[in-house]
């Protein structure tokens, strides 16, 4: 061996040796507790706080040099309360590096640790004195030069750990229970192993889950480069008011802080849950993410969402690039395919499908969303563009063009045997959701049926504002006719509604079998009504309403009698003669006229003009819209002319009183042939008067010859 190899070998074993002698004399003679109360008094002087060592603090020096320290615990600054406590903690160096300048961690190890963190009412934390403030770190000193620490730490234990903050600003509290951390080697450029589990508990918002954390870190401090690889994140509990919640995330995590570079590779997140009645399950796939400095993109995102309802199913898919900055608070889905898929015993056909394109624009610090779509929705082709400014209460404003819409497939079917009117207290007319709504735009839809209403070329402008709803205009084709005007709606406490609409050409006896299943008149004409209504429910409203209505109708009938054949037919003796409605059988007219005024939902007329070749009719009365029924009075006079079985009608040019009352659905009509015999009898007396009178101005015209 070369003599100065030799040389260097001994003098090394010489010092080596002697620093572990010295280590051993220093480890025998000197005792740490001896000094407890010098620490106790210089943490008093330094930080106005209180330290409490109630557990033996040991020292090791060799092979490593560390510290154990047992129960301890901190006050808050200028008080006794607690502010943290430990149950022990153990931290070692290795000796040997220490020789070349460089503190090497070998190993950690932390039990017990509880601390509690307040932010007061006045913005101040009870944690500011351990931060110092800006004009301390201003004055203070250049900092001791530090040797450079070298991670290479065998392992590291964190177990029993409590965490909790409480801001008394909001009311809101937050606390991490039960942490424990395990890792393996943690050095530079070596994977090691991470193990870590917490329950997580909050407030606001309501949280209560349990989180558990596996993955492989690697990193390079020089280069300032950080990876988690095979990232396994597991959490369940509850969030909000979703109950079972089972949230995963999977996939590898990248940082280079030198170049500000972030991403991650093949994320896959995943989340199920119940809310009430509803379960879902939501799955989030991100093959790739990149952030470089402000800007951040991802390439084909896909979202699938699962929600199942007690009598229906949902299924969407979401899948876009995501391109944004981070800095304007900006981002984008270009290249946007919304997907659904609804399956239940309720919809068309037990399952639809639908299928949109578009994209979707998003300007945080602005507030403002921009969506544009076109494609399949249910069974409708829909062109539509919305935007939406503000978050908190926002504005939207919306374009939208449907080509065909079958509404009655998608609401409520009635049950059957379902409880009559006024068995059950009717619901309440719930408008709240539209005291918020700040809308404003346009909808165009080529066919549209709803409440088994047919129309189309339909066009409504919307603006809502502070709970006013106004649509104007609100204009369709429909039943070989048209309908223009508007509708507004005030959603205040008591709901109110106003209606002005105008029908022309109108088949009325289609509409009103499509709209109320109700057969009882025919023609084609004009309708015109310009009504107000208020109340808690539809009921209510039916009984408030109040306004005009105008009837003026040409060549149709009156289905349910015939009040010509009725007359003809009448049996002399007979005072009154009552008959139901016969659905075989009207009276025909070439001419209806007629108006109303609607008051407490009572509509009035006095003006009623029906004509035809055979029959006049006029007549008042009233129709309780609110009550579904109706007590009116026609006056009907047959034609002079009108030729019977034996020659004339015997009651030709005589007025017979028609009265139909009682419910819509069992509508009652009276001929009172007692008040047409008394007609008769008048009529005749006049025409004996007139008689005698001829003859006397005859006989009188004689004399005087």
């Amino acid at each position: 061996m070369n003599k100065a190899l030799k040389y260097v070998v001994l003098g090394t074993v010489a010092v080596v040796g002697a620093v572990a002698a010295g280590a051993v004399y220093l480890a025998a003679t000197f005792d740490p507790n001896d000094y407890k109360d010098r620490i106790v008094k210089a943490v008093k002087d330094g930080a106005q706080r209180d330290l409490r060592l109630d557990g033996k603090i040991a020292l090791t020096f060799f092979p490593n040099i560390g510290a154990n320290v047992g129960k301890a615990s901190l006050s808050e600054f200028n008080n006794d309360k607690q502010f943290a406590a430990i149950d022990s903690a153990h931290v070692s160096l290795a000796l040997l590096p220490l020789f070349s300048g460089q503190a090497v961690v070998d190993k950690v190890t932390l039990s017990g640790l509880q601390v509690a963190l307040v932010k007061r009412k006045d913005g101040t934390t009870n944690f500011d004195d351990l931060l110092g403030t800006k004009d301390e770190k201003a004055a203070g000193q250049p900092p001791l030069a530090v040797p450079p620490v070298k991670f290479d730490i065998a392992a590291v234990s964190v177990e029993k750990t409590s965490l909790d903050y409480r801001d008394e600003t909001t009311g809101a509290q937050y606390a991490i229970k039960d942490l424990n951390l395990h890792t393996g080697r943690i050095a530079n450029g070596v994977p090691g192993k991470i193990d870590l589990s917490a329950a997580v508990q909050a407030s606001q918002p309501k949280l209560d889950i349990n989180i558990q954390l596996k993955t492989t870190l690697t990193f390079d401090l020089e280069k300032q480069q950080y990876r988690l690889e095979g990232l396994d994140l597991q959490a369940g509990g509850a969030a909000l008011d979703i109950g079972n919640l089972n949230a995963k995330a999977g996939g590898d995590v990248y940082a280079d802080m030198a170049k500000q570079e972030f991403g991650a590779q093949k994320l896959l997140l995943s989340a199920t849950g119940a809310q009430a009645q509803n379960t879902f399950e939501a799955t989030l796939n991100v093959p790739e993410l990149r952030i470089a400095g402000d800007k951040f993109s991802g390439d084909k995102l896909t979202l699938d969402l699962v929600v199942k309802q007690p009598e229906q199913t949902f299924k969407a898919r979401l899948a876009s690039p995501l391109t944004g900055n981070i800095e304007a608070q900006q981002f984008s889905l270009a290249g946007l395919v919304l997907a659904l898929n609804a399956t239940g015993e309720r919809l068309p056909g037990k399952s639809v499908s639908s299928e949109m394109k578009g994209s979707v624009r998003v300007d945080a610090a602005k507030q403002s969303v921009q969506v544009k779509l076109t494609g399949g929705l249910l069974q409708s082709q829909v062109k539509a563009e919305i935007g939406v400014v503000g978050f908190t209460e926002p504005a939207i404003h919306f374009d939208v063009e449907i080509d065909q819409l079958d509404a009655d497939l998608y609401l409520p079917k009635k049950a059957e045997g379902a409880t009559k009117p006024g068995e059950q207290p009717e619901q309440p007319i719930d408008l709240t959701a539209l005291r918020k709504l700040n809308l404003d735009g346009s909808l165009r839809i080529g066919s549209l049926k709803v409440a088994n209403i047919k129309s189309t070329n339909v066009r409504l402008d919307v603006k809502a504002r502070n709970g006013q709803v106004n649509i104007a205009p609100l204009s369709a084709n429909l039943y070989q006719g048209s309908l223009k005007g508007n509708l507004s709606v005030n959603a205040q406490a008591t709901p109110s509604i106003a209606i002005n609409q105008s029908l022309s050409g109108i088949n009325v006896a289609a509409l009103t079998k499509d709209a109320a299943d109700l057969d009882t008149l025919e023609g084609k004409g004009n309708v015109a009504m310009n009504l107000a209504m208020q109340g808690n429910t539809i009921a209510a409203m039916k009984k408030a309403l109040n306004g005009t209505m105008s009837l003026n109708l040409a060549d149709g009938a009156i289905k349910g009698i015939n009040i010509a054949k009725s007359l003809r037919e009448f049996g002399k003796g007979n005072a009154a003669k009552t008959q139901g409605a016969n659905k075989e059988e009207k009276t025909d007219f070439s001419e209806l006229k007629a108006s109303f005024k609607v008051n407490n939902g009572v509509a009035h007329n006095d003006d009623l003009s029906l004509k035809s070749p055979l029959l006049r009719l006029t007549g008042n009365g009233d129709i309780d819209i609110g009550q579904s029924s109706m007590n009116y009075v026609a006056k009907a006079t047959l034609a002079k002319t009108l030729e019977g079985q034996g020659g004339k009608d015997a009651v030709g040019g005589i007025t017979v009183p028609v009265r139909a009352s009682g419910p819509f659905a069992d509508l009652k009509y009276t001929l009172d042939f007692g008040a047409m015999v008394g007609e008769a009898a008048k009529q005749k007396v006049e025409m004996k008067k007139e008689e005698i009178k001829t003859r006397l101005q005859d006989k009188l015209k004689g004399l005087f010859r």
